[in-house]
């Protein structure tokens, strides 16, 4: 009796192993598979919004400042998007790349408006300047304390195995 309760156990361990890999799996392609679509659909967003803005400036017949950095916020979204698509991790300091940029056009829009206070003109450098800060303090951190190249993510959760 003992041993069919141990052969029944075993069993259903297996069983319950197999589902658990078989879900994994399963999990792992879904999540892998939005990873795609989503990052397709950013990527030819990102082209058609550049396109789009490229076509105006030249309709226009000429960029101003604010619409050359508008193209190379573009650029840093492409890129963030290649980063991501290779390594399945998100580049947090193309973020505050973009970030920073779109303030810097914000700034140079403040500036060029004469309605604007001082201390609006303060608020968005100084801003700038803390994410500067924070950008050279995620610099010196990766540099100091590298990544052991272990993938710690959602993304790469799915795919480890027990």
């Amino acid at each position: 009796m003992s041993d069919a309760i141990h052969r029944l156990r075993a069993a259903a361990d297996r069983f319950h192993h197999d589902m658990r890999s078989t879900a994994d799996t399963v999990g792992a392609l879904l999540v892998d598979a939005f990873h795609f679509l989503a990052l397709f659909a950013i990527g030819a967003t990102t082209v058609w919004s550049a396109a789009a803005a490229f076509v105006g400036m030249v309709a226009s017949g000429g960029a101003s400042l604010a619409d050359i950095l508008l193209l190379f916020i573009y650029l840093e979204i492409g890129a963030m998007v290649g980063i991501y698509f290779k390594t399945t991790r998100l580049p947090v300091r193309y973020l505050m790349y973009i970030a920073i940029t779109a303030l810097g056009r914000v700034l140079i829009e403040m500036v060029g408006a004469e309605h604007q206070t001082g201390r609006d003109i303060l608020v968005i450098a100084g801003a700038i300047l803390l994410l500067s800060i924070s950008v050279l303090v995620l610099r010196f951190g990766s540099h100091r304390y590298p990544s052991d190249g272990k993938a710690t993510d959602l993304a790469s959760a799915g795919t480890r195995r027990d």
